[in-house]
């Protein structure tokens, strides 16, 4: 399927977007914009595969969100079912988030459910949606994931809304992960120097949808067919072609999430 953009992170299942799906959908269709929703927690992922199912050009994601993990106990079999779905393309958002959540103790339990998402995601083979920010003047969040990740040879993952810093991406490149960039780096210069370093191949383009809308939009609500802008951004700042970069970003998504 042909695609001019790929957003590879939205959240077609949240109230925001979910009260105007039909019209969301059909301006991505207009657009020729693929996404992949992506779930927080079993409701939303329930919602994000019967999404994907009903339109050739989304995909979706299942897992439980780090801030959400105190109101519901992840059922590994539950997720690990609907997981399972052939639309499912990964397994997330799940990571840790030290900005948010400071206690040691709900820190320890991130790391636990984290855990979790890891072996779900080997198990069926399907790569990871990593939600991962750190504390304030920190890269704490980014540091444990790796070296957590380091135990499970063989995992793929992606740092979805990636704000770390050079040293960080490079151990990111040296365990395999992608980094995707979203809306802010259309207004804020603190990403540029990132995307630079990196290679071309190693980077994904999303959203985050309905959040975080790219300029000219800043102020309303954030949808997938706004990658353009996330993507036109990138090209600016690697000083390619944006008909090169935009195939890029399609391309790597199509080969990191297999679809």
């Amino acid at each position: 399927m042909h695609f001019n953009y790929f957003d590879i992170h939205s959240h077609l299942n949240l109230s925001s977007l979910s009260e105007n799906t039909d019209e969301v959908i059909k301006k991505m269709e207009e657009k020729e914009i693929g996404t992949i929703t992506v779930g927080t927690d079993f409701e939303t992922s329930k919602k994000a595969v019967e999404l994907a199912e009903k339109h050739d050009f989304l995909w979706a994601t299942v897992g439980l969100h780090p801030n959400d993990n105190i109101s519901e106990i992840f059922d590994y079999e539950k997720y690990k079912e609907l997981a399972q779905n052939n639309k499912v393309v990964a397994i997330g958002e799940t990571g840790l988030d030290y900005f948010r959540t400071v206690d040691a103790e709900l820190q320890k339990r991130q790391k636990e459910i984290f855990i979790k998402h890891i072996e779900l995601a080997l198990e069926i083979n399907k790569p990871l949606m990593i939600h991962s920010r750190p504390s304030k003047g920190s890269m704490d969040a980014y540091e444990d994931v790796i070296e957590i990740v380091k135990n499970y040879p063989g995992v793929r993952a992606n740092f979805h809304f990636f704000v770390g810093n050079i040293e960080i991406a490079k151990k990111a490149l040296e365990s395999g992960f992608t980094m995707s960039f979203d809306g802010p780096i259309t207004f804020s210069r603190d990403y540029d120097d990132v995307i630079r370093f990196l290679p071309i191949e190693s980077i994904m383009a999303e959203t985050d949808a309905p959040f975080a809308a790219p300029a000219p939009y800043r102020g309303k609500t954030c949808e997938p067919w706004m990658v353009e802008e996330v993507v036109k951004r990138i090209a600016e700042i690697k000083q390619l072609p944006l008909e090169e970069v935009s195939t890029a970003m399609v391309e790597n998504a199509k080969k990191f999430f297999n679809v």
